[in-house]
């Protein structure tokens, strides 16, 4: 098996951003997932939207959507993309006390948005440890990880778990 050259390297070994300019444009899809893991009363403050900085979720949205929008602002190497949709959907699973943070990001373009994807996670996850550190210090943000991709050269990328979710289901 050959392996796999990483393409955000030079000749020279030195990083640069991959030219991308002749790559065709083509519907690109990707979803990402985490969670927070609390205590059941930070929960419990959540769905009740008792949190003193407000509704936790809605804010959160809003985190994960302007995260995704700035991407290529906090990682270094990711292009700047034209987003046509960006959403974020949470599940409360009170049996594990987390609350399970879903992103789905799409474009037409020549490069994909996983990054994207996976920064939206990441960004309402530390939004949902903010509002909530004042009641809950030990909060976990846990397994940020691409559940799915679509579109481009490499084509469709499935991760093998499947958790049922709206972004998910088939």
């Amino acid at each position: 098996m050959k392996e796999k050259e990483l393409s955000h390297f030079n000749k020279n070994g030195r990083a640069h951003m991959v030219d991308v300019g002749g790559k065709e444009d083509t519907q690109r899809i990707a979803i990402a997932e985490g969670s927070v893991v609390m205590q059941p009363e930070t929960l419990k403050m959540i769905k009740d939207r008792k949190i003193a900085k407000g509704d936790v979720l809605a804010v959160a949205q809003v985190a994960g959507i302007m995260a995704a929008k700035k991407t290529s602002q906090i990682i270094p190497l990711c292009h700047p993309l034209i987003l046509t949709n960006v959403d974020l959907n949470f599940t409360i699973n009170e049996n594990e006390n987390k609350i399970i943070i879903q992103s789905k990001v799409k474009t037409m373009g020549k490069t994909g948005v996983e990054m994207e994807a996976l920064t939206a996670v990441a960004a309402a996850g530390l939004t949902i440890y903010d509002m909530c550190k004042a009641v809950d210090r030990g909060m976990t943000i846990k397994s940020i990880y691409l559940l799915e991709k679509s579109g481009g050269k490499s084509g469709y990328f499935s991760r093998p778990l499947k958790r049922g979710s709206e972004y998910t289901d088939k």
